[in-house]
Parts: C-alpha cells; sequence; structure tokens
C-alpha cells in the first residue's frame, strides 16, 4: 500500500490559524446548520460595478459607497433615507434597509421592492415604477433593457408590460408547462424557461407535455385526512415528457413553435439568441444522450436552418451552456464543449464554420465570465493552476496569449469591469478566510477591500490537510483530513468517511475550510478523524476522470474510496476497528454500497436519501450514466444496494424525506424491506413532509441525529 501513496508531504496545505491550544469555544448544532451569522467570514455587501464606468460601489451601514479601482477614496452616494423619500413621494412605504440593486446604467439603479420594480436615479433622487406583477408569480424573468418581466401563474406563461398582464399561453391541461424553470429536471445546465430576445421584441420558451409520463405519489401529511401531492416522474427506461419551444412576439401578440423534429423524446438544452434576435440556436441531444446537434432556427417563422456542427461520444455528451456571441458580432460565438477531453472554448460562426479552438489544457474552464468591449479578449474561469483551485484568465482570441488575472491561490468569484482593466475578485483559501482585492488587466493587485478576520479564532478546531493519494487505475485523488482537536498522536480515534463521489460535485477545494463547512469540524471536535476522498467520477477532472463509471455506477468509485481508507490504516492513531462512513444522495448510495460490499471494513454508516437502485431513478440523469436497465440490465443489477441487504452487518442508519421528488421514497423502503425479508436489522429515521434534504431549524434535528449514531456505534 506504501507504494500506492503519494507523500503526503509532497503535497499538503496546512488550514493556518487553528491552533487548538488555548482555545474555548465548541462548535453547536446549530453553527453547523448555518444559522450562526456570527461565525461567518466578513463580506463586502452588495459589491459590483457602476455602469460602464471604472467605479464600484458596496453597502454600509444603509449607504451606497462608490470608489474608483484605483483610488482608495471613498464618497457616499446614496442613503437609506433617500431610497425611503422617494419611494414615499410615489406612494411606497418606506423600508429598514436599501434594498438589493444592480445599476441600470452610470447614473440609474434598479431595484424590486414586495411585486414592483423601480428605478432610482441619482442626479434627480426620484424613484420611478417601471412594472409590477402579481403576488402569486413564478418563473420570474425581469428584463433589464424593457423593463418587461415574464412570469408563470399555475402552468401558463405571461408577460407584464408597463403593469398590464398579457397571456402568452392558455393551456388548460394539467399536463402542461409553459415557461417553468425544470424542464428535462434541470440538467444540461437548464435552469430557467424563458429567453427574451437582445431587443425584447420577442420570448423564446419551453412547453412540457407531461402526460405521457407516470404520475408518481408523494404524501402530503399536514391534512386532517393525508392527501396525494402528486409529481410527474420519469424513471430510466420509461416514458419521458415531450419538450418544444415557443416563440412569442411582443409585438404581433402571436406564438409560433420551433421546428425541432421528432423523436419527441430528446432534449433540448442550452437556448441562445443571436444579437440581432432573428434566430435561436439550441443544442438538440438524443434520448441515449450520446449525439447533440447544434441547430439554427428562424425565430419568426420556426423552420430549422441548418445544424451548425454536432458533437458523439460513445458515452454521453453533456453540453451546459448556451453560445455566447462576441460583442458587436451577429455572426461568431463562442461554445463550450469537453471534446479533447476537458471542457475548453471554440469559435464558430454561424454558417456552423469552425475558426479556431481558443483555450486547451489538460485543465478546465469553469466560466466565461465576459470581453473587451472590442472582443478582442475573453475573461473566463478555470482550473489550469489546480483542480482545487477557480482562477480568472484573459485570453486574446487572435493570439491566444493567455494572462492569470487572480494571483492568490485560492477560489475565486470574479466581476470584470465593462472597460476590461479592472477585476472584483473575492476570494477565499485554505489559508485565507475571505478577501476581496480589486487587480488590474495584468493580475496586479490595484488595492485591497477586505481581508476577513478569523471568525472562528477562538474555537477550539481541528487541523485540516489536503493532500494525494493514488486511486484503484493509478490517478491521483485528492482528499481531505481533519484531525480531532486536542489531537494526541498516542491515541486510537475512531473515523468517518465522509463521502458523496457523484459526478458534478466536488467535496474537496482550495477554499476557507477546505470546503468542508462546519457540521465535519463538529464531529472533530467530538474526537472523530474526518476523510474525504473525491473519487473517479466527481468533478472537474476532465471527462474521462468523470465518465469513466458510465454503465458501471458504485464500483470504481468504491474501489476508490477504499483506497483512502487504506490510507487513514496507515496512520498509527486512527483506529482501524472503528470507521464509519456517512454520505447523502449518491453519498447515501455510496454509504450502502460500500457496508454492504467491504463489510470488514466499516463498523458502522448513516445514508441520507439514497439511491437504492437506479432503474427507480430519474431518466436524464440516471440513463446519461447508466444508460437503460432494458440496454444494461448487468450494470443495474450490479448497482442495486437492495440486491446486496443480505450483505449488510454493519449498523446502518437510513435517513430520509418522506416528500423526496429526487430520490423517491421508494428507494430507501425498498431496501428496507429486502432487510425485513432477510432478517437483517437496520434503523430507519424519516423527516415528514421534508424534500431531497432537511433544511431550516430541523436541520439541527438531523445533524445531531447522525452525530450520536455514530459516537454510539463507532
Amino acid at each position: 500500500m506504501k507504494k500506492q501513496l503519494i507523500s503526503l508531504l509532497a503535497f499538503t496545505f496546512i488550514l493556518l490559524g487553528f491552533s487548538v491550544n488555548a482555545q474555548e469555544k465548541n462548535l453547536t448544532y446549530a453553527d453547523a446548520s448555518w444559522m450562526n451569522y456570527e461565525i461567518f467570514p466578513e463580506r463586502v455587501s452588495s459589491l459590483q460595478w457602476m455602469g460602464d464606468t471604472d467605479y464600484f460601489t458596496y453597502n454600509t451601514n444603509n449607504a451606497v459607497i462608490k470608489a474608483k479601482a484605483n483610488s482608495k477614496k471613498r464618497d457616499t452616494i446614496l442613503r437609506i433615507s433617500d431610497i425611503n423619500d422617494a419611494l414615499v413621494k410615489v406612494g411606497e412605504k418606506a423600508g429598514r434597509s436599501i434594498p438589493r440593486f444592480r445599476w441600470v446604467d452610470n447614473n440609474n439603479l434598479r431595484f424590486k421592492k414586495g411585486e414592483k420594480y423601480f428605478t432610482y436615479n441619482l442626479a434627480t433622487k426620484k424613484a420611478t415604477l417601471i412594472n409590477e406583477i402579481p403576488a402569486e408569480a413564478e418563473n420570474i424573468d425581469f428584463f433589464a433593457k424593457s423593463g418587461m418581466v415574464a412570469y408563470t401563474l399555475g402552468n401558463n406563461l405571461f408577460v407584464q408590460i408597463d403593469g398590464k398582464k398579457v397571456a402568452v399561453t392558455g393551456d388548460k391541461s394539467e399536463f402542461i408547462q409553459n415557461g417553468a424553470s425544470d424542464i428535462h429536471r434541470n440538467e444540461f445546465g437548464i435552469s430557467k424557461g424563458t429567453f427574451w430576445s437582445p431587443n425584447s421584441e420577442k420570448l423564446a420558451f419551453y412547453r412540457m407535455d407531461e402526460g405521457m409520463v407516470s404520475n408518481y405519489p408523494l404524501v402530503d401529511i399536514t391534512t386532517r385526512v393525508a392527501e396525494e401531492n402528486a409529481t410527474r416522474y420519469p424513471m430510466a427506461g420509461m416514458k419521458s415528457h415531450h419538450v418544444t419551444v415557443g416563440v412569442y412576439n411582443i409585438i404581433t401578440k402571436e406564438t409560433i413553435f420551433l421546428e425541432t423534429g421528432e423523436p419527441k423524446e430528446q432534449y433540448l438544452t442550452n437556448v441562445s439568441w443571436s444579437p440581432d434576435g432573428e434566430y435561436i440556436f439550441i443544442a438538440v441531444i438524443n434520448r441515449e444522450q450520446n449525439h447533440m446537434w447544434f441547430n439554427q432556427y428562424n425565430a419568426n417563422n420556426g423552420e430549422k436552418i441548418a445544424t451548425l456542427f454536432e458533437e458523439k461520444n460513445e458515452r454521453y455528451v453533456e453540453p451546459q451552456t448556451p453560445a455566447i456571441f462576441l460583442p458587436k458580432s451577429n455572426t461568431q460565438f463562442v461554445w463550450q464543449s469537453r471534446r479533447d477531453g476537458f471542457n475548453h472554448l471554440y469559435l464558430y460562426n454561424i454558417k456552423g464554420e469552425f475558426i479556431k479552438q481558443i483555450t486547451k489544457g489538460d485543465w478546465l474552464v469553469t466560466g466565461v465570465e465576459g470581453f473587451t468591449p472590442k472582443g478582442n479578449k475573453i475573461f473566463y474561469t478555470s482550473t489550469e493552476a489546480s483542480p482545487l483551485q477557480n482562477n480568472l484568465y484573459s485570453v486574446e482570441i487572435k493570439s491566444g496569449k493567455t494572462i492569470r488575472l487572480t494571483p492568490d491561490h485560492g477560489t475565486h468569484r470574479t466581476q470584470t469591469s465593462y472597460s476590461g482593466k479592472y477585476i472584483l475578485d473575492q476570494f477565499s483559501s485554505t489559508d485565507v478566510v475571505a478577501a476581496v482585492k480589486v487587480e488590474d488587466s495584468r493580475g496586479k493587485v490595484v488595492q485591497e477591500l477586505l481581508n476577513s478576520k478569523n471568525p472562528l479564532e477562538n474555537y477550539n478546531m481541528g487541523e485540516m490537510t489536503i493532500g494525494k493519494i493514488l486511486g484503484e487505475n493509478g490517478d491521483s485523488l485528492y482528499y481531505r483530513l481533519i484531525k480531532p482537536t486536542n489531537f494526541d498522536p498516542n491515541k486510537k480515534y475512531p473515523s468517518l468517511v465522509y463521502v458523496y463521489g457523484g459526478p458534478h460535485a466536488q467535496m474537496i477545494t482550495d477554499s476557507w475550510l477546505g470546503g468542508a463547512g462546519f457540521w465535519l469540524n463538529l464531529l472533530a471536535q467530538k474526537g472523530f478523524v474526518i476523510m474525504t476522498v473525491d473519487n473517479h467520477g466527481s468533478a472537474n477532472r476532465g471527462f474521462e476522470f468523470e465518465s469513466c463509471i458510465h454503465r458501471q455506477v458504485g464500483e470504481i468509485e468504491m474501489k476508490d474510496q477504499i483506497h483512502g481508507v487504506d490510507f487513514l490504516k496507515t496512520h498509527s492513531w486512527v483506529d482501524a476497528d472503528r470507521i464509519g462512513v456517512d454520505g447523502w444522495s449518491y453519498g447515501g448510495f455510496m454509504t450502502i454500497n460500500l457496508l454492504v460490499s467491504y463489510p470488514e471494513v466499516f463498523k458502522a454508516g448513516c445514508a441520507g436519501g439514497p439511491v437504492c437502485d437506479w432503474k427507480y431513478y430519474e431518466i436524464m440523469y440516471g440513463e446519461r450514466y447508466m444508460d437503460t436497465p432494458q440496454e444494461n440490465p448487468e450494470g443495474y443489477e450490479n448497482s442495486c444496494v437492495i440486491n446486496k441487504a443480505d450483505k449488510l452487518e454493519d449498523q446502518l442508519l437510513i435517513i430520509h424525506g418522506t416528500s423526496d421528488p429526487v430520490v423517491v421514497w421508494q428507494h430507501s423502503l425498498s431496501f428496507i424491506q429486502k432487510c425485513i425479508e432477510e432478517n437483517i436489522q437496520v434503523d430507519y429515521f424519516v423527516y415528514p413532509g421534508h424534500e431531497h434534504n432537511v433544511s431550516g431549524k430541523d436541520r439541527m434535528h438531523l445533524l445531531e441525529k447522525i452525530t450520536r449514531y455514530f459516537e454510539v456505534n463507532l
């Protein structure tokens, strides 16, 4: 095993500032549930650029402060009294604090109060009502340039124009949803159901027909007699919903539908407009998710114009972001793709001609943050420095010259000024709790706005280490280890493996607390060693690292986790007979799978909202990684933990929300039924009315429940 380990000293981050000497406080369950704001890092409130200037603003003490990027001079340009005076003059009640706002231009800001949208002019000190929507509106999409708002009421879509409600759709069927945000169950990067054209003359929207999808019963126990609160749930291998894209013309008040064609069971994703509002572009993916057509449609009559390019992969294709047009161009756009194994930027024109690959390397672009006004440079974030980091870069499209703009290691969130000359950089790292800096276009720090003190400096915290081990096939795997507080190397400690393990998630980052949060540190205060490994299948390591789990979820992931356990056991202060595992959702699946597959390794586990049989999971996610049960019966059989219930030897607590619409209750109940049939004892706890996770005050109960379980059983 020693040959399989990469030296701990060769790649280690130690969380600084958490000396275990002379500390007094311990974290509480309220702290662990993120309910104590006193232990949150400081931040700069409402930080943003002011229009197209190189001035930025932020809020403090109910006032808006203005500053120039390269100057430490500060001016108060707006107070709560100014906003309130303006609101009272237009018949509104005064507020207690400055509302959240965005700059419309250099002199006007926009904010929402209740269901009303206002602008405020700094020069005139006047507030103007620009629109108002019904209180029950959902899926709200405000278009800043025109002030119009799209929203849904029930299953139908409406547009609010100058305070007047205009019906876009009028479907009577309960199976039809127009403009909803949960199309294709929010896979493929979908987060909204409406898309304004750049000139606001048209509104594209999703229309989803779920009439052919199985009706899945969820139970509401809050009524005198419990009622069914059903949801349409498309399970792997069964019927999927049908989606089309409509385009509503604000001027003519007519709707056309794009000719997206057959078969009806396909995925329409990454909707985008051409800058002139004449064309719509959609990534069309087949039900098998191994073929994508990037299509162009006429937004005036719905006709398909052309397929600009295609992408195929024997495992799956998964476009996440729409096409982004270069500034001042109606013809050239940037497309993101993992076609070479890592997510990168590619330049195309609307004839479908490939122009060039803009970024390249064994790292991935995590986001496009903007352009310079001329469109000659792109600002993007990536993992080039490390898979654990997220940094901002600029790249010249013509030459490919790249500059890193965030000099500090860590996880960065950035805003680039319109001119492209300056960056607002908010970040944390393993040795920086929270910081905000202004940097220039060469990556030089111009000024520091915040360096947060450590809110846990008086707490008894364990030492955290981030390092690497080797996984099943020789790839390096990142791990995070937290030692118990008041650590004594001569003692033997119980250990807890905290796992997620699935795609689109990364547990370990170069950020404050290493991504661990408060609860895992509370467990360290209780005397546990806490170990987390980001196994194959997890995010930000490239397509091969993520997709190698295809058709066999759980197999290589578990082997990686066992390598992590083997690494744990190399430490003399780890009690090899007292190792537990905990996880939620995909992590719940991993927890049960590890217990039934490696009963000799673990003593206890806790699985929350676990996937127990992938045939009960949704089509979009499930079929991407497993194909259908009909196509991959062996894979479904091997990954079904229900089939392995008779192998359970360890103490296991399963927790599930009774109204879970993601991992439906049927998963864990079926596992429990199998345990009963096999005369296997298992512990079970439900949270009535909760969905896929437990939030609010009930989360304190959840965390204490899990903690006590491991205190008793490890």
